[in-house]
């Protein structure tokens, strides 16, 4: 009788384990808003995914919109999530900084208003719309990174002031072929990020970036071979103003439009930022891309240094990483 218990509650065991480990394997998870698929929300198929895990599992997302505010979280690496069709796999929400929070007269403020949040590390995004659709009220953001080896693959990030936020020093993104649109600062933060192949638009008469990159850390933000345009009307866009005075932003190869300012460079009301702000230009073309008149403190790179700007050096920050 004794070992028939025993046995009893080891097969009760072996089978919570089982039960506990349904999802602990790389297999696919598929996500579908029609409920054609084991789940219905993004945020359903995140939870289900194991903490630390040492192999990449992928959520796959059907086309639909999901109005969800997701975050995932610093204990979940090498998740990729992967949309069936960019533009029409959407996750949206509407979040903006002047918004009450509930039970106070406190406003959200801007870094609460993200769409998407990722503390991860070694999370990939490819084929996917993330969008903050909130009215013109004050910033806005779609997302919101701190997690490190971060790459976003034929992405869309939809907004208007402050669409991409690089929330972490010395973390790395990888940007390639993705569409950046928004209106004020739509690109800011501390983080080093590379854009490769990107398309960004402004949506008003504003500041492309606002870097706030440590005065230690050699590279922020990199645009290569990027096109740059605006909407019908915008005339008057800044490359980038420095959110902190160490600052650095690299247009190379870009194709910048009309709308880019002949001074290209802004120093955000304060001249002390120009002996500090490092802000440098290569090789651009476009009606945008004449250096003639650009601002004084700003650096034209020569053809050597712009080639000795690699991913492998921008990235080497604390140990070596090559994006895919």
């Amino acid at each position: 009788m004794k070992r028939l218990t025993l046995l009893l509650i080891g097969v009760a065991v072996a089978t919570l384990v089982s039960a506990a480990n349904k999802y602990d394997n790389p297999d696919t998870l598929f996500v579908a808003r029609d409920g054609t698929a084991e789940f219905r929300n993004v945020d359903d198929a995140i939870e289900v995914c194991r903490a630390f895990m040492d192999y990449r599992k992928v959520i796959f997302v059907k086309r639909g919109t999901y109005k969800e505010k997701l975050i995932i979280p610093s204990w979940l690496d090498n998740i990729e999530i992967v949309g069936e069709d960019r533009d029409h796999t959407i996750i949206t929400y509407d979040d903006h900084a002047n918004i009450k929070m509930a039970g106070t007269e406190k406003a959200m403020g801007t870094f609460r208003t993200y769409t998407l949040k990722i503390e991860g590390n070694g999370i990939t995004l490819k084929n996917i719309t993330i969008e903050n659709n909130s009215a013109r009220l004050g910033q806005a953001v779609a997302l919101h990174t701190e997690g490190d080896r971060l790459t976003f693959i034929n992405c869309r990030f939809l907004g208007h002031q402050d669409t991409v936020y690089t929330g972490k020093a010395g973390t790395r993104l990888f940007f390639n072929n993705c569409y950046i649109e928004g209106t004020t600062d739509f690109i800011f933060g501390p983080s080093t990020a590379w854009f490769e192949d990107c398309t960004i638009k402004s949506k008003s008469n504003s500041y492309v970036t606002a870097a706030s990159i440590p005065q230690d850390v050699q590279y922020g933000y990199v645009f290569n071979r990027c096109k740059l345009i605006a909407d019908e009307g915008v005339t008057k866009v800044y490359l980038g103003r420095p959110w902190r005075p160490y600052a650095h932003t690299l247009f190379m190869n870009c194709e910048l439009g009309a709308h880019i300012c002949a001074e290209g460079w802004h120093n955000w009301g304060n001249e002390a930022n120009e002996k500090t702000a490092r802000y440098q230009e290569y090789n651009n073309s476009g009606a945008g891309g004449d250096s003639a008149k650009r601002a004084a403190w700003s650096r034209q790179l020569s053809q050597k240094e712009a080639k000795a700007i690699t991913k492998e050096r921008v990235f080497a920050i604390s140990n070596s990483w090559i994006p895919e």
